[in-house]
C-alpha cells in the first residue's frame, strides 16, 4: 500500500502581529506626562514597594508595640539600644523589648520633642531631649531628670563639635565644651559657651538644627543656614537659601552624607555648601501637595520615608540602578527611628509600631498599581490587542481592571484571582472587549501579599487609515 503523503503546512502568521513586549523591571511612581514616560513606571500606586526590585511587591506590614494618648510627640534612641517615646498623654516611656515603663509624666501634651545622645563630662552617654515648653530633660540609663543649666524654652537639641546646641526663638545656643550643664560661660576662653541671633529676611524663628553633616545646619521655614568652625572664636554662619527652608525639625533626615528635607515646594536634597535641589523628587511632584509643619521624614538605613499628612507616605529607594519612588497609605507617621535593623514609627493615633511582617497588626494590606497608557508605538497607529498576561506570586486576592482611556477613569473589572501561595503563576488577562481600542491602561489591585514579576502585552498592528 502506498503511504499517503501530506504536504508541509504552510503557516501564515497574522499580518501585523508584533512580538510580545515584556516588562520585567518596575521603577515605581512617575507623575510626568503618562504618554511619554517609560513602560516600567506606574502613574499611581499604593502600598507597594521596590524591596524585591526588579519585581514590585506589597510593602511590609507592622506590629503595634503600644498605644498611649492619641499622638506620639517624639521618639529617641539611647546608645542605639533603647527605644524611648513621648506621648500626648504627657508621659515619657521606655520600651524594654516586651513592655513599656513610664520614666516621666506631667509633660506638655502638645509640644513636639527632639532627642540627641551626648556624654561630655557626664559619667555616661545621656539621651538629651527638649520641646521648648518643659525643662530640657536627660536620661542617664535609669531615670529621667532635668538637665541643670540648660536654657529655658530650648528646642531642637543636637550635637556638634563636642557641644550641645539648641534654639531659643531666633537665637542659637551652645553649651561650653564637653559640659552640657554650662550654657552661660563667656570669658573669652576656648571652652566658652556660644550664643548668636540668626537673622533672616522674614524674621523667622529657627525650626531645625542638625549636626549630622560636617557643619551645623540651621533651618528656618523660609531659609537655610550653616555654621562652620570648631571653637567660639572661629564659629561663623552662612546663609545658603533665602526662599527654601524646612517644614519643621522632623521633616529632615540625613543618610550617607546627604540631608533630604521637606518644604512646601517639594522634597530637597542637600549635601552642604551648595543650595539644595529637588530634581530627585520632581518625578513624584503631583503627590507632594499637603507638606506642612506636621510632615515627618525618616530612614530605615536603606530607604527614605516622607510622610505628608494625613496618611500619604512617599518612600524613596536610593539604591544605584533603582532610585525609585513608592506611595504608601494607612500610616500617619509623626516620627521615625532606627535601632540596628529595626525600624520604628510613631503615629498620629498614639501608636508606636515596628515595620515587619506581612499584615498591619493582623489586617491584610490593601494595595494597587496603575500603569501608563499603552498603545501600538504611535498615537496614530490603528491596532488590535492580541494578548495580555501577568506573572505573579499571590497569597491574598487580586483584581485586574482595564481602561481604554488615557486618564483611566473608566476602569472595568476583567479578572479576579485568589492566592496560590509562593507559586509563580502566569495569568492571561481577557482583552476581548478592548480589542479595538487604541489605548489600554491596566490596574492591579487587591489585598494581602503579592509580588509581580512581569507584565507582557502583544498587539497586532492594522493599516493606517
Amino acid at each position: 500500500m502506498k503511504p499517503i503523503q501530506y504536504g508541509a503546512v504552510n503557516y501564515q502568521p497574522l499580518p501585523g502581529l508584533m512580538q510580545p513586549i515584556p516588562i520585567r523591571e518596575f521603577k515605581g511612581l512617575n507623575t510626568f506626562d503618562p504618554l511619554t514616560i517609560g513602560d516600567s513606571f506606574f502613574t499611581d500606586m499604593n502600598n507597594m514597594t521596590t524591596d524585591d526590585y526588579p519585581a514590585i511587591s506589597t510593602r511590609p506590614g507592622y506590629s503595634v508595640l503600644g498605644t498611649y494618648g492619641s499622638k506620639v510627640l517624639g521618639m529617641g534612641v539611647w546608645k542605639d539600644r533603647e527605644l524611648h517615646a513621648v506621648f500626648n498623654d504627657g508621659t515619657w516611656r521606655r520600651w524594654n523589648g516586651s513592655s513599656w515603663s513610664t520614666l516621666a509624666s506631667g509633660l506638655s501634651t502638645s509640644a513636639d520633642w527632639s532627642f540627641t545622645n551626648f556624654q561630655g563630662n557626664l559619667s555616661d552617654v545621656n539621651l538629651i531631649a527638649c520641646n521648648g515648653v518643659d525643662p530640657v530633660k536627660r536620661y542617664d540609663g535609669s531615670s529621667v531628670s532635668n538637665l541643670s543649666g540648660a536654657p529655658q524654652n530650648g528646642k531642637y537639641m543636637t550635637t556638634y563639635q563636642n557641644r550641645l546646641w539648641c534654639a531659643v526663638g531666633k537665637e542659637l545656643w551652645a553649651c561650653t565644651l564637653d559640659n552640657p550643664t554650662s550654657w552661660d560661660k563667656f570669658t573669652g576662653n576656648l571652652d566658652d559657651s556660644y550664643r548668636k541671633k540668626i537673622e533672616s529676611q522674614r524674621g523667622e524663628d529657627i525650626n531645625m538644627l542638625s549636626g549630622s553633616l560636617s557643619k551645623l545646619t540651621i533651618g528656618m521655614p523660609g531659609s537655610l543656614h550653616e555654621l562652620y568652625g570648631s571653637l567660639p572664636s572661629d564659629f561663623n554662619t552662612k546663609q545658603i537659601t533665602e526662599d527654601t527652608g524646612l517644614a519643621n525639625h522632623k521633616a529632615a533626615i540625613t543618610q550617607e552624607g546627604f540631608m533630604r528635607f521637606m518644604h512646601s515646594s517639594g522634597i530637597y536634597e542637600y549635601g552642604g555648601g551648595m543650595p539644595p535641589e529637588k530634581s530627585f523628587s520632581d518625578i513624584v511632584g503631583k503627590f507632594l501637595d499637603g507638606i506642612n509643619n506636621q510632615s515627618a521624614a525618616g530612614s530605615d538605613g536603606r530607604k527614605l520615608y516622607f510622610n505628608i499628612p494625613s496618611d500619604k507616605m512617599l518612600v524613596y529607594d536610593p539604591r544605584p540602578g533603582v532610585q525609585a519612588w513608592s506611595k504608601w497609605s494607612g500610616i500617619q507617621a509623626t516620627c521615625f527611628v532606627t535601632i540596628g535593623d529595626k525600624f520604628y514609627i510613631g503615629d498620629a493615633k498614639g501608636r508606636v509600631f515596628r515595620l515587619e511582617g506581612t499584615t498591619d497588626a493582623g489586617n491584610a494590606i490593601p494595595w494597587s498599581a496603575e500603569s501608563k497608557p499603552f498603545n501600538g508605538g504611535s498615537a496614530a497607529q490603528k491596532m488590535r490587542w492580541y494578548k495580555l498576561w501577568v506573572v505573579v506570586e499571590l497569597t491574598g486576592t487580586m483584581q485586574i481592571h482595564l481602561s481604554p482611556s488615557i486618564t483611566g477613569e473608566d476602569w472595568k473589572l476583567v479578572q479576579s484571582l485568589t492566592g496560590g501561595g509562593t507559586q509563580v503563576r502566569r495569568v492571561i488577562i481577557p482583552v476581548a472587549s478592548f480589542a479595538r481600542e487604541n489605548w489600554i491602561r491596566v490596574k492591579f489591585s487587591g489585598s494581602g501579599r503579592v509580588r509581580i514579576h512581569e507584565f507582557t502585552r502583544q498587539t497586532r498592528q492594522l493599516p493606517l487609515y
